[in-house]
C-alpha cells in the first residue's frame, strides 16, 4: 500500500532538509545562570491566516521568556515607521524593556529592528544602514551584564544574494572598527543555503559558527533556516532551537528562534579575546 499524504508530506521536507543543511534542535546542558536570547520576525503582526492581531504576537513573546529579544518587521515599512505592538504591555507581562533605537517617537526599532533586554543596561548603541536596494539594517548593543559586556548585533537582511554578501560585509566592517568583545549576532538573515553558496560566507571568518540552524520558515512547516543566531567565541551560544507552539505556528510566517548564552563562557572569553587583540 503505498504511504498516505499524512505520513509522506512529512517525509518529503525531511528530506528536503537534509539536502539543505539543516540543523536539528541542539540539546546541551547549559548553567543555570545562562540568558535566554531569541529573535522573531513578527511579519507585522500578520498571521499565516492573514489577520492582523498584534496580542496574538504579543502572546508569543511571552511564552518565548527571553532575556533578550530581538525582532524583525516590528514598525510599519512604508510611511512613518509606526511601531505595530504594544510594547508598555509586553513589558508588563516580560518584564523585557525597549531600547531606544528608533527615529520615530512611535517606533520600536531601525528599520523595523527592535530589540528589548530584562534587567540589562545598554552601555552603547548603533543604527546601521545596510546596502541595497531595500531599506535594510541593523543594530548594534552593547550591553553591560554582571560577568561582563556583551554586544548584540540585530539584523534583517535582503532578498537578494549580491546584497546579502554586501550586506554581511558591512555587518563585519562594523564590528571591526569596534573593541572585541563577546558578540551574538542575530536576526532573519534570509539564507537557507549551505557552503560555498552561502551569502553569508563572509561571517564564517567572524563567527565560529555560521552554519543553518533548524528551519523556521515557513511557520506552519517550518523547512528553511532563513532565522539564525550566531556567537563569538566558540562556546557562548548554546541549544539553538526554534520556539514551535501552536500559537507561533500562527501568529507570524516565522517560528522565533532562540538560544542560551553560557555565562561562564563568556567571563572566560574576554581575557581571553583581550590577550589576542
Amino acid at each position: 500500500m503505498p504511504p498516505s499524504r499524512a505520513t509522506a508530506l512529512p517525509r518529503l521536507i525531511d528530506g528536503l532538509r537534509a539536502r539543505l543543511g539543516v540543523a536539528l534542535p541542539e540539546r546541551h546542558d547549559v548553567p543555570e545562570s545562562a540568558l535566554t536570547i531569541a529573535s522573531y520576525n513578527v511579519h507585522k503582526c500578520v498571521g499565516t491566516d492573514k489577520r492582523f492581531d498584534p496580542d496574538r504576537v504579543a502572546e508569543v513573546i511571552t511564552e518565548l521568556d527571553a532575556d533578550i529579544l530581538a525582532l524583525q518587521e516590528a514598525d510599519r515599512r512604508f510611511g512613518r515607521r509606526h511601531g505595530l505592538l504594544d510594547m508598555a504591555g509586553v513589558e508588563r507581562r516580560t518584564g523585557l524593556a525597549l531600547l531606544p533605537l528608533s527615529l520615530d517617537p512611535d517606533g520600536h526599532g531601525w528599520r523595523g529592528n527592535a530589540l528589548l533586554v530584562r534587567g540589562v543596561r545598554a552601555m552603547r548603541l548603533r543604527r546601521l544602514t545596510l546596502p541595497g536596494g531595500e531599506p535594510r539594517g541593523a543594530v548594534m548593543a552593547d550591553l553591560d551584564l554582571p560577568s561582563g559586556p556583551l554586544r548584540i548585533v540585530s539584523a534583517h537582511l535582503g532578498l537578494l544574494r549580491r546584497n546579502r554578501l554586501r550586506q554581511a560585509e558591512a555587518i563585519l566592517a562594523a564590528l571591526a572598527e569596534a573593541e572585541d568583545i563577546p558578540t551574538v549576532m542575530l536576526g532573519d538573515l534570509n539564507e537557507w543555503r549551505p557552503g560555498p553558496r552561502s551569502s553569508l560566507r563572509a561571517l564564517e571568518a567572524g563567527f565560529t559558527d555560521a552554519r543553518p540552524g533548524p528551519a523556521t520558515f515557513p511557520s506552519r512547516r517550518p523547512l528553511l533556516p532563513l532565522d539564525r543566531i550566531l556567537g563569538r567565541p566558540r562556546g557562548l551560544v548554546r541549544a539553538i532551537e526554534p520556539h514551535d507552539s501552536p500559537l507561533a505556528r500562527i501568529a507570524s510566517d516565522h517560528l522565533p528562534i532562540k538560544a542560551r548564552l553560557d555565562m561562564v563562557a563568556v567571563e572566560a572569553a574576554v581575557p581571553e579575546m583581550a590577550a589576542a587583540a
